[in-house]
């Protein structure tokens, strides 16, 4: 059996994913001129495709990226994928570097997961001050990410979350962010973070559940002094992930709004195959 990863797609080619690779003295590739979008395939089908192509388009005009690669084209070339590593759960990454000949890659790796243990007790995280560049576009511009997440890591916590120069509580490394307030949620407003797929189920799930929607972004100040009832994070790979600690710091343990909210999702995902 051919196991998931063994091959990958370079512009509509099936190749080994050795073969993927980007040329190092291509100015585009030395600046991190790409976007890229992660997307979660379930029995064998991948999910919310059109969406997570949406947004891979609008990050590119975003930049002013310009391809000739259309939706119907990706859509082929992830079920040529899926099918010759006989894929049927698994996490795809397509990414795409703009130029005068851009190149388009698509990748699949095991599905990421996470303990139901996580569910019920939640995560720590850690804060890191700064802000992402162009935070609306999914773009390959991640070294603030990955120095932030480091650092969590090093700290033994599971995300870090990104405080900007206000001193508000924006999203996260790979995920986004939201503290519950008694029956309201509140996140950053769209214009100040990454909208994602997940981003956007998450914010229908908390309206089909009865909460309120307060688009005013947490300030450092409020988080660290536990004046949330509840705080979750969110992303393709984790739904709805509970809180438990920040900077070493507990901050709740009944997570009932997340709870419900990744519950949904849940059903939503599963809905969405049939």
């Amino acid at each position: 059996m051919v196991a998931i990863g063994t091959h990958a797609v370079r512009n509509g080619v099936v190749i080994k994913t050795a073969e993927a690779v980007l040329p190092i003295q291509n100015k585009e590739v030395q600046f991190g001129f790409g976007v890229y979008e992660s997307l979660k395939v379930i029995q064998g089908q991948v999910l919310y495709l059109e969406d997570h192509l949406q947004r891979l388009y609008g990050s590119a005009d975003g930049l002013g990226l310009r391809h000739p690669y259309t939706s119907h084209m990706i859509s082929q070339w992830i079920a040529d994928l899926l099918a010759v590593d006989g894929v049927r759960e698994a996490t795809l990454r397509i990414l795409l570097m703009g130029g005068s000949e851009p190149v388009l890659y698509i990748t699949a790796m095991p599905m990421l997961s996470y303990p139901d243990t996580w569910y019920r007790q939640g995560v720590s995280v850690t804060t890191w001050k700064g802000e992402r560049f162009l935070p609306h576009i999914k773009s390959c511009s991640l070294l603030l990410n990955y120095l932030a997440l480091r650092s969590a890591q090093e700290a033994g916590a599971f995300e870090a979350l990104l405080v900007d120069r206000e001193e508000r509580v924006l999203e996260g490394t790979r995920s986004n962010f939201f503290a519950c307030k008694g029956d309201v949620v509140h996140t950053a407003p769209d214009n100040l973070v990454l909208e994602g797929v997940t981003r956007d189920k998450i914010l229908k799930a908390i309206r089909q559940l009865g909460f309120r929607i307060s688009f005013d972004s947490p300030t450092l100040a409020q988080v660290s002094s536990g004046y949330y009832d509840e705080l979750f994070i969110s992303s393709t790979s984790m739904g709805a992930l509970p809180v438990a600690a920040v900077d070493g710091k507990a901050c709740g343990s009944v997570f009932s709004h997340s709870q419900a909210i990744h519950s949904l999702i849940g059903r939503w995902e599963l809905e969405a195959l049939h």
